[in-house]
């Protein structure tokens, strides 16, 4: 297949319950935050997206996360009947041909995201060391970093934190963190507004900055915190609440 438009890196059980799962790359995006960077897509293989949020088969890529759908809706930014669901649709057909040694050919001198969609802690970490090798930098956010599974992504990826004490608990374990606040809720000390954030307006991308690549330098390395945004703002309170109690 010639310029395929993206990759199967690895499919194989999740490390949070063992079902089938599949990680993919997709070369090029049009995404206006995050810039042109190396997309990846952590998804069951054998259930489409939609059906495994309906059903709750979505804890194979995400884990436990409060934003998962729940009594008070579902909290999570990503829009999985868009590109979600048109990922797994190709995946399907054939499209994208596994080939993880061209997919990190394909990541030299490029930034890559690790979980455009799914927790990258639901996947070996030595397919994202593997991706990375030649790559110019890469971003990474987990859920999973009070949990076993996503012990190993310490160095690769931020942990998400939901609220100030998570972040002093995430801190506490040795991470860095990527917090969502409100738009009236201070920094916390060491943590930086995010350099691709609307609020920030410095007209950077993710693609331009790589603040969001783990606590490989250390936890004492300044975090980064968003305001909250995307369609299930509104909610984000609610879901904070359940957090904190």
């Amino acid at each position: 297949m010639q310029n395929p438009l993206g990759y199967v890196l690895w499919q194989g059980p999740s490390k949070f319950d063992g079902k089938p799962i599949v990680a993919i790359a997709i070369i090029k995006s049009r995404n206006s935050k995050t810039g042109n960077v190396v997309q990846t897509f952590i998804l069951r293989a054998d259930v489409s997206p939609l059906d495994a949020l309906a059903s709750g088969d979505d804890l194979s890529i995400c884990g436990d996360c409060v934003h998962r759908p729940g009594p008070d809706g579902r909290t999570c930014y990503v829009n999985v009947a868009q590109s979600v669901m048109n990922v797994w649709k190709a995946f399907k057909r054939g499209r994208y041909p596994r080939d993880p040694a061209a997919a990190a050919a394909a990541c030299a001198g490029r930034m890559v995201r690790l979980g455009a969609y799914g927790d990258p802690a639901a996947v070996h970490v030595r397919v994202w060391h593997s991706l990375l090798q030649r790559a110019a930098g890469h971003t990474g956010y987990t859920h999973a970093w009070h949990v076993r599974a996503g012990r190993a992504l310490k160095s690769l990826a931020m942990a998400s934190a939901d609220s100030p004490a998570e972040l002093e608990r995430a801190r506490a374990l040795g991470w860095r963190t990527f917090r969502v606040r409100a738009a009236n809720e201070p920094l916390m000390p060491r943590e930086l507004v995010c350099p691709a954030s609307a609020e920030n307006d410095t007209g950077r991308t993710c693609s331009t900055c790589g603040a969001c690549s783990g606590a490989a330098r250390g936890p004492a390395q300044a975090s980064v915190a968003i305001i909250v945004h995307g369609p299930a703002a509104r909610m984000f309170e609610r879901a904070r609440a359940g957090v904190c109690k």
